[in-house]
């Protein structure tokens, strides 16, 4: 009987953890997601190319990306098109 307990106390604990990782993971998936919506809103079109002071920002831009493509967010296609975008290809 007490076996029993004890494995339904392991069941809910496995449950309880199961459910904390994906609510972490969740909560990372939003995350990135609210990067990836800075990151479409912030390339929209220019009409001419960057002043060398934007050269800081679209580093800073193409590091964001490589992050989100490393951390399985992005796949290739969509980091490549994404990574086109920001240089104006």
């Amino acid at each position: 009987m007490q076996r029993r307990r004890a494995g339904r106390a392991q069941d809910d604990a496995d449950q309880q953890a199961a459910n904390q990782a994906a609510y972490e993971s969740q909560r990372e998936l939003d995350d990135m997601q609210r990067q990836m919506d800075q990151l479409q809103a912030q390339q929209a079109p220019a009409a001419a190319p960057a002043p060398a002071a934007g050269d800081d920002n679209l580093m800073d831009q193409l590091t964001k990306l490589a992050d989100l493509k490393a951390a399985g967010v992005l796949t290739d296609a969509e980091f490549g098109a994404a990574k086109a975008k920001l240089l104006g290809a």
